[in-house]
């Protein structure tokens, strides 16, 4: 079983309490300072006291990684490149990627354009970091015996839906963030029985993707209704995470031979669907659609 520890506290006073490069993987929600309501008036800061915090916790999360590790923040529009500026400039962390979260639901506008995608960057600490690949590739549209079969790389537009109000998941917290993004960071840059840190561990969602992929993992957090959340779910019975790239529904094209077909089929259920048991009955039916049985006189 991992390891997992939940603390209340400011995250900068405990990150100062973990041994330098200690950590694996730090995946990091903070406020965005839009002036959200979490309770404890942690998204209303002046823009200078803001900076400052960011600066604050950020270096000591630099403290904390390990020379392999890897950190991804989630910001809004109004701070990302403040951010992008500090990470690579100040701190000197190498960049790997700029990632947008795409969601087809949000906030509507009458004058400019509906948000639906949030950015998340990716720092590590030297070129020497953990990226698992395999582990979070797509399928393919086409098999091709060249083509590695295991999938492709997902790139740097996920697609994922946000979890929605009658999802069992679902809490209060007004910036929950879905399981499967989370899963896929997870996976990418940590190996099981790795130290995963969420300094903003808000609804818990980090905390639960860890729990189910066998990662130990630490969760900070400021308040104490949200911490009651997050141990409410981390003890519900796992079905499933609540979401799914699109993507990983897709039957490749042109699976003719029918031992081929067979071997895939196993083959995309482990690679793709582990951890996500409530698509199996729609792939079945999608691949028996797709290649149907062939009846022989």
């Amino acid at each position: 079983m991992p390891d997992l520890q939940l603390i209340h506290g400011n995250c900068i006073d405990e990150l100062r309490k973990l041994k330098s490069s200690s950590v694996d993987l730090i995946i990091a929600d903070p406020p965005y300072n839009l002036g959200k309501d979490y309770g404890n008036g942690s998204d209303s800061m002046s823009a200078a006291t803001y900076l400052a915090f960011t600066r604050a916790w950020l270096q000591e999360s630099v403290r904390v990684l390990k020379p392999t590790g890897s950190i991804y923040v989630f910001m809004g529009f109004r701070f990302i490149a403040r951010l992008y500026s500090i990470l690579e400039d100040e701190l000197g962390l190498q960049f790997n990627g700029w990632i947008c979260w795409f969601y087809t639901q949000g906030m509507g506008k009458t004058r400019g354009f509906s948000p639906r995608h949030d950015d998340l960057l990716f720092f590590s600490k030297s070129d020497k970091f953990t990226f698992n690949l395999d582990d979070i590739r797509v399928p393919q549209k086409f098999y091709r015996s060249r083509n590695n079969m295991r999938g492709a790389n997902p790139g740097d537009v996920w697609e994922f839906s946000h979890v929605h109000y009658c999802q069992d998941s679902r809490t209060t917290h007004p910036t929950q963030k879905p399981e499967g993004l989370m899963e896929r960071m997870v996976l990418a840059s940590s190996n099981p029985g790795e130290l995963v840190v969420d300094p903003f561990a808000g609804s818990g969602t980090t905390v639960r993707v860890c729990q189910q992929l066998d990662r130990n993992c630490i969760g900070i957090e400021l308040s104490d209704e949200y911490l009651d959340i997050i141990q409410s779910r981390l003890q519900q019975p796992f079905a499933g995470f609540d979401s799914i790239d699109p993507r990983m529904k897709r039957i490749p094209n042109d699976l003719n031979d029918p031992a081929l077909r067979q071997e895939y089929k196993h083959n995309h259920i482990k690679w793709f669907l582990s951890h996500h048991e409530t698509e199996l009955q729609a792939f079945e039916e999608e691949f028996n659609r797709k290649y149907p049985a062939r009846v022989t006189l």
